[in-house]
C-alpha cells in the first residue's frame, strides 16, 4: 500500500493501470480521458472559505448514482434515540466489549456497531455519538457511508483494511483512521476484531491550534497519510450492497457493480489515517500539570471559539519530571463529558479495573480522578524523572455536549461494571489542623 503525506492537501492520485486519467486544466471536460465519467463530492458548501472549503473530484467508470432505491436496513444496536433511557450521571466503566465467535455469530463492520452514548441529532447537523464496534467477518459486496457526519476510527484489537473509494489504508491498533461524511468504504478484518468510534455531526476534523507552542508540535501535519487510487472494474451480478447511515438510520440500496471504480481523483477532501506514536508530546517540566488540552490530536469546532463540539486526546508514554508535584490526573468536575478508551496497556490513574477494550464516561460535572490506590502511592513517591505510560496508550473523546447512555450501554451489553465507584471509597482523610 502506498500513501501521500499531509493533513487537508490538495492531492492528486492517479491508478498506475491508467496513467493520465485526470484531465489536464479542468475539473469536467465534455469527454474525460478514457471514458469516465466525472463526479464531485462535496464535504462543505460551496461558498464556505478559502481554508474551510473540502472538496475532491473522483473520476470513475460509472457514477455513484447508478443504484436501485434505497430501501429501510435493519440496524441493530445502531443509534442516535437518546432518550431511550433515564439519564444517569454516575461514573461509567465498562469491561472490555465481548467480540462474537464466528462459529456462533458471523458479523461485519456495520452489523458489529453499538452505539454506547451521545447527544445532538443528525438532522440538526450538531452532535456526536460514540460507538463500539466488535467483528469477526468481512464486509463482502457491501460497502458503507455515513450522510450523517465523519467517522474518527480507532482499532483496539485486530487490524483493519479498508477499502474507500481514494484506495485503501491498512490501520491497525495504535493508529487511527478518520472517514469524512459521505465516503463509501468497506473493511476487511483478519480475525476477532474490537475498537472504537467518534461520530462527529456537523463539523469536520481539523489539528488543533498551537497559540504559545508555536509552529511545531503535537499532531505534526506531514505524518498523515492518504490512500493512493486503486479501482476495480468488477461487476457484481448477485448484487452488491450500498448502506447509507442517513439520519441515524440504516438504509440499502443494490447496484451491479463494485463503487470502488475511481480511476483517478483530486482535492482536499479524503479519508486518512494517523500513527499514534508520532505525536509529539508536550509536558510540565517544571512544576504541576499542563492542561490535558496538550494532548490533543485532532478537534471539531463549534462557533464558540475554544469549545469543542469534540476532541480526541491521547496520554502517550512521555517523561514526568513536574517537582513538589502530585503527578497523576488530579481530582476534577470538568464543564465537558469525557469518554476514555485503552488501547494497550494500564492507564497511570487506575491500573486495576480500566481494560484495553474497556472504557469509561464521566460526565459533565461528575467528580473523577485517580484511584485510592494510585493516590496513596503518588503522594508518597520520590520525585524523580520517570517514565509514564510505556507500552501503554489511553486515549479520551471529549465534548462540550452532555452525553445520554444508550440502554444497549446501560443493560444490554451486560459489560457496565457497578463496582466503579468503590475505587473511591477507601480514600481517607489526611487533614491535620495542627500540621501546616
Amino acid at each position: 500500500l502506498q500513501y501521500m503525506s499531509g493533513f487537508g492537501n490538495e492531492h492528486i492520485s492517479e491508478d498506475p493501470r491508467c496513467p493520465g486519467a485526470l484531465p489536464e486544466g479542468q475539473n469536467n471536460p465534455q469527454v474525460c480521458p478514457y471514458g469516465l465519467y466525472a463526479e464531485q463530492l462535496s464535504g462543505s458548501a460551496f461558498t464556505c472559505p478559502r481554508p474551510t472549503n473540502k472538496r475532491s473530484w473522483l473520476y470513475r467508470i460509472l457514477p455513484s448514482v447508478c443504484h436501485k432505491p434505497f430501501k429501510p436496513l435493519e440496524a441493530g444496536h445502531l443509534t442516535h434515540d437518546w432518550d431511550e433511557i433515564e439519564p444517569d450521571p454516575n461514573q461509567l466503566r465498562w469491561k472490555p466489549f465481548e467480540i462474537p465467535k464466528a462459529l456462533q455469530n458471523k458479523m461485519d463492520f456495520v452489523s458489529g456497531l453499538h452505539t454506547l452514548c451521545g447527544a445532538g441529532e443528525p438532522r440538526g447537523r450538531n452532535g456526536i455519538a460514540i460507538h463500539i464496534f466488535v467483528c469477526n467477518a468481512s464486509m463482502i459486496n457491501r460497502c458503507l457511508y455515513n450522510s450523517d457526519g465523519d467517522f474518527l476510527i480507532v482499532p483496539q484489537q485486530g487490524k483493519l483494511l479498508i477499502t474507500t473509494e481514494f484506495g485503501k489504508m491498512l490501520v491497525e491498533p495504535n493508529e487511527i483512521c478518520v472517514i469524512q461524511q459521505g465516503m463509501r468504504f468497506s473493511v476487511e478484518v483478519f480475525g476477532e476484531t474490537r475498537g472504537y468510534i467518534l461520530e462527529v455531526y456537523g463539523a469536520h476534523f481539523e489539528l488543533p491550534d498551537l497559540g504559545p507552542i508555536g509552529a511545531n508540535g503535537l499532531a505534526n501535519p506531514r505524518d498523515f497519510l492518504v490512500p493512493t487510487a486503486w479501482y476495480e472494474d468488477r461487476q457484481v451480478p448477485g448484487g452488491y450492497t450500498v448502506i447509507s447511515k442517513y439520519q441515524g438510520k440504516l438504509f440499502a440500496a443494490q447496484q451491479d457493480y463494485s463503487p470502488y471504480n475511481v480511476v483517478a481523483w483530486h482535492g482536499n477532501y479524503t479519508p486518512y489515517k494517523y500513527h499514534l506514536e508520532k505525536f509529539m508530546v508536550i509536558n510540565a517540566v517544571a512544576f504541576d500539570h499542563a492542561d490535558p488540552s496538550i494532548f490533543t490530536v485532532l478537534t471539531a469546532k463549534t462557533t464558540r471559539t475554544g469549545v469543542a463540539l469534540a476532541d480526541f486526546v491521547i496520554f502517550p508514554p512521555r517523561w514526568g519530571v513536574a517537582n513538589n508535584t502530585f503527578r497523576p490526573p488530579y481530582y476534577h468536575r470538568n464543564c465537558m463529558s469525557e469518554f476514555m478508551g485503552l488501547i494497550k496497556g494500564h492507564y497511570e490513574a487506575k491500573e486495576e479495573g480500566f481494560q484495553p477494550g474497556g472504557g469509561s464516561l464521566h460526565s459533565m460535572m461528575t467528580p473523577h480522578g485517580p484511584d485510592a490506590d494510585c493516590f496513596e502511592k503518588a503522594s508518597k513517591a520520590k520525585l524523580e524523572p520517570e517514565r509514564v505510560a510505556d507500552g501503554t496508550m489511553a486515549f479520551m473523546f471529549e465534548s462540550s455536549l452532555s452525553l445520554a447512555i444508550t440502554k444497549w450501554g446501560l443493560q444490554t451489553s451486560n459489560r457496565l461494571d457497578k463496582n466503579y465507584y468503590k475505587c473511591w471509597e477507601p480514600l481517607k482523610s489526611h487533614f491535620n489542623p495542627k500540621c501546616k
